[in-house]
């Protein structure tokens, strides 16, 4: 097919702003008095890079608001490598269909370097509570055509380059391919939500950050050793299976995803799945690999989320917890968040935004929500991750029920649990006593090496 020199609008409207007398948008603050040029006649055009549950989110709730929506998914039918876990509040919150989850998780097991085995959940979690787990093919797909529902056009293209315009009324120039066809598109705003890799945020050069690498075969099991893993999750630490993160295994629906994941170490990714491999061997003997993935994932947020009138969210933002890894409830959360501020600041696409407006009603909102959780931890993970010492100490921790109840209160809820005061104190200080008795038993034992 013949490549494509014209810019493209499929709703067959004017692009350009009429230059009539200027429009000025109330102000929605009291502190706030801004002028945004009148759209005259259409609606504001907004495109989000990619369909995975941060772009279709957001793709859902801009255009549920009025927008003019385009959502750019280059493989529909592939999924980003994951684990699948999400925290029981998102079934509710983003009105997940029961039918889509794999396994309701009601136990799991922390394994230690020495192989001491918490059980975590069976005494702490509640009788309706459980860790729902998905495919993310399953999930991904859902939301795609839930945003496609309200009104948002679903292009499956992938993006090759972005325009960046020298004005603040100029279009953005997205250029793309279609089925071997290079196209063009022109929109006022952009939500990038398309990874770890994101060409959006290099394209507003917003900075670099660190990424780990994730890698998991899926893997499917006899009948019996699946039944083993029917409710249940393993998580192992060990420098074996990660210098500076967790290995996994997550059941599905007919199979577990056994994986393990590094930032420091990343060439010695394979190593660390052989560790894995070793370490549950005996449970999933007789099993035949059915796929294999490997995936980036960002360690902190980018330097720069907004630039102009474009917006990062999910990992292309660098949303993903230390510690845990948890990335989807976040990647849509900030979709959605990132979505609802733009309706709100365009007054339902009737007015041009502007970076101020994205900074304001996103960016902020979502620091104030939820900087405080990356921050705690990433200061767990920078405790307990360091060595194997820390890691005997992070799994004796683990044993306490108060622990367990905090934890999960925290996961399942998506906010910082508020506990009892005296069983802080003693959690603390049971805390610095693990880390110190693990520490000296650590020492001891390479004394006995030597």
């Amino acid at each position: 097919m013949a490549a494509s020199s014209q810019l493209q609008n499929p709703l067959k409207t004017p692009f350009s702003i009429k230059q009539q007398k200027p429009c000025f948008v109330k102000p929605r603050r009291l502190s706030l008095i801004a002028a945004h040029p009148c759209l005259n006649g259409r609606k504001l055009r907004v495109a989000v890079i990619g369909g995975g549950p941060a772009g279709s989110s957001a793709a859902e709730a801009l255009a549920s608001g009025g927008i003019e929506t385009f959502l750019f998914e280059r493989s529909p039918s592939t999924a980003k490598p994951c684990g699948g876990a999400i925290p029981l509040c998102m079934l509710d919150e983003f009105s997940i269909p029961l039918h889509l989850i794999d396994r309701h998780v009601t136990k799991m097991k922390i394994i230690s370097p020495s192989n001491l085995t918490v059980d975590f959940g069976s005494k702490s979690l509640r009788t309706h509570e459980s860790i729902p787990m998905l495919r993310r093919e399953v999930l991904d797909s859902f939301l795609r055509a839930r945003a496609g529902s309200v009104g948002a056009r679903i292009i499956p293209s992938l993006v090759t380059r972005l325009e960046i315009p020298s004005s603040s009324s100029s279009p953005y120039i997205i250029h793309h391919t279609v089925n071997n066809s290079r196209q063009t598109l022109a929109v006022d705003a952009i939500i990038g939500a398309d990874g770890a890799n994101s060409k959006v945020a290099k394209s507003i050069k917003a900075g670099d950050y660190t990424c780990a690498i994730a890698f998991q075969k899926r893997i499917k099991l006899p009948d019996d050793k699946m039944e083993y893993y029917q409710n249940l999750a393993e998580m192992y630490v060990g420098d074996d299976v990660s210098p500076d993160f967790y290995a996994w295994v997550f059941p599905k629906c007919d199979h577990v995803a056994v994986g393990t994941g590094t930032v420091c170490a990343k060439q010695d990714i394979k190593l660390y799945q052989r560790g894995i491999k070793q370490r549950v061997q005996n449970k999933i003997n007789g099993g035949k690999v059915i796929k294999v993935e490997a995936h980036p994932i960002p360690e902190h947020p980018r330097p720069i989320r907004v630039r102009g009138r474009v917006a990062l969210v999910g990992d292309a933002a660098g949303y993903v917890t230390k510690c845990s890894g948890e990335g989807i409830y976040f990647a849509a959360k900030s979709g959605r968040m990132c979505g609802e501020a733009i309706v709100t600041a365009s007054e339902g696409g009737e007015w041009m935004i502007s970076e101020d407006d994205l900074k304001r009603e996103y960016l902020m909102e979502w620091d104030k929500r939820y900087v405080r959780t990356f921050r705690f931890l990433d200061l767990l993970q920078r405790v307990f991750y360091g060595s194997d010492e820390a890691r005997e100490a992070l799994v004796e921790v683990c044993g306490s029920e108060y622990v367990q109840r905090m934890t999960f209160d925290s996961y399942l809820y998506k906010k910082l649990a508020k506990g009892d005061r005296w069983e802080d104190v003693k959690m603390v200080l049971g805390t610095l006593g693990s880390l110190m008795r693990c520490n000296i038993i650590g020492r001891g034992m390479e004394a006995l090496k030597l």
